[in-house]
């Protein structure tokens, strides 16, 4: 008999009932160091007091109103970001997957209106997550992603990761935009290089194309600065925004330049709960603290720290791991063994990572995580190595 929830998730015997910072309880008193975050979501930990104080302000005033009227809340945190950002104009959403529906939309809206319907191919790149949506499966192209849902939303064409060949001959005239996550982060905690993604901006600006960036893991402090794109020194046409932008509160966005967007025009697009008082308040108060310089400095620092307890662990377990990959607090543990190995170890040692593909195990901890809780967290996944040892040996 089919369980009353969609058996869609694998999911681990656990129950938590409560966080605390970057702790999770379990429902048996069991305390767990989170550094998985609910997969880059809960970016300032659990129940933050700034965010718990936003919600409940608003809860006791406001939740829901529709798009037909103005929500100030909404106006202010679309001022936050394009005040902090390349962008001109937001469209807030509810997930990243939705924001992968109107990034797409925008970018062959904007073509057709400037008189070319048949730029409606859309450059993507093997390894990519972009929501488990029509469009999100159609851009990752995998065949675990895509396998039995046929017909596919048609207009991707996919290429290697970081083989500049297949993506110029890729180019042709039926080409509108290019879409990447400047660190991929299912596919295995892979960064862009920033050549790399200075090249994309200088060949999209030669070809006349529209560049979508896909921040929804790597964005919102993760990767040390607000946004991952800014290491590089360029800006995107379009970017996809999600998760870490409420906190833990469903939120998504969508920023673009006021050329990117000119062709969502009224009625072009909308949205039920996007853009509601609720998730607004709570990414006024997420942007209020990760926007700031001394946040960001910190995040930094952290990630410094982080690393080097990481690039220690690999030393002491070279059966286990063959090195650290990442940016800022979204790095990948690169495993010898099956990465759910380790995860399901964690899990007896206290510890929650979150697998990925390429054999990478993530670690993506809320970005105010504490010196003492890295290298608890660190000492954990140390016994989490020998378990798995002992385990196979």
């Amino acid at each position: 008999m089919i369980p009353s929830v969609l058996p869609t998730y694998s999911r681990a015997p656990l129950q938590f009932v409560k966080g605390e910072g970057s702790w999770l309880i379990e429902a048996d008193g069991r305390r767990f160091l989170d550094l998985g975050a609910g997969i880059a979501v809960n970016a300032l930990g659990h129940a933050h007091p700034a965010l718990v104080q936003a919600l409940t302000d608003q809860a006791q005033k406001l939740w829901h109103v529709s798009n037909l009227y103005e929500i100030p809340q909404q106006q202010a945190l679309a001022d936050k970001l394009v005040a902090a950002s390349f962008a001109d104009t937001v469209f807030f959403t509810n997930s990243g997957t939705e924001s992968c529906e109107l990034a797409v939309k925008m970018a062959r809206k904007y073509w057709y209106d400037k008189g070319h319907p048949e730029k409606t191919t859309i450059l993507a790149f093997e390894g990519s997550f972009h929501g488990r949506s029509s469009a999100g499966i159609a851009a990752a192209g995998s065949e675990k992603m895509t396998k039995g849902f046929a017909p596919l939303l048609p207009g991707f064409r996919h290429v290697g990761w970081g083989d500049h060949d297949a993506m110029h001959a890729a180019i042709d005239d039926s080409v509108g935009a290019i879409l990447i996550e400047p660190v991929q982060g299912e596919g295995g905690i892979r960064p862009l290089p920033d050549q790399c993604l200075k090249g994309l901006r200088a060949l999209c600006d030669e070809k006349g194309i529209l560049l979508i960036l896909d921040e929804v893991q790597c964005g919102v402090a993760r990767t040390g600065r607000l946004f991952a794109h800014e290491w590089a020194g360029v800006t995107p046409d379009i970017m996809m925004v999600a998760k870490g932008i409420g906190g833990g509160f469903p939120l998504g966005a969508v920023l673009a330049t006021e050329e990117a967007a000119s062709g969502m025009t009224a009625g072009t697009h909308g949205s039920t709960y996007g853009g509601n008082p609720l998730g607004c308040a709570v990414g006024c108060a997420v942007m209020d603290i990760v926007s700031a310089p001394e946040f960001l400095e910190t995040v930094n620092a952290r990630a410094g720290f982080l690393r080097q307890k990481l690039e220690g662990l690999v030393a002491s377990h070279p059966d286990v791991f063959e090195g650290v990959r990442g940016l800022g607090l979204m790095l990948g543990l690169k495993c010898k063994l099956a990465p759910i190995d380790l995860v399901k170890a964690g899990y007896g040692c206290g510890v929650i990572t979150v697998p990925a593909a390429d054999n990478v195990v993530r670690l993506l901890p809320p970005l105010n995580i504490s010196e003492d809780e890295i290298s608890e967290a660190v000492n954990r996944l140390d016994f989490a190595a020998d378990a798995v040892l002992e385990t196979q040996g």
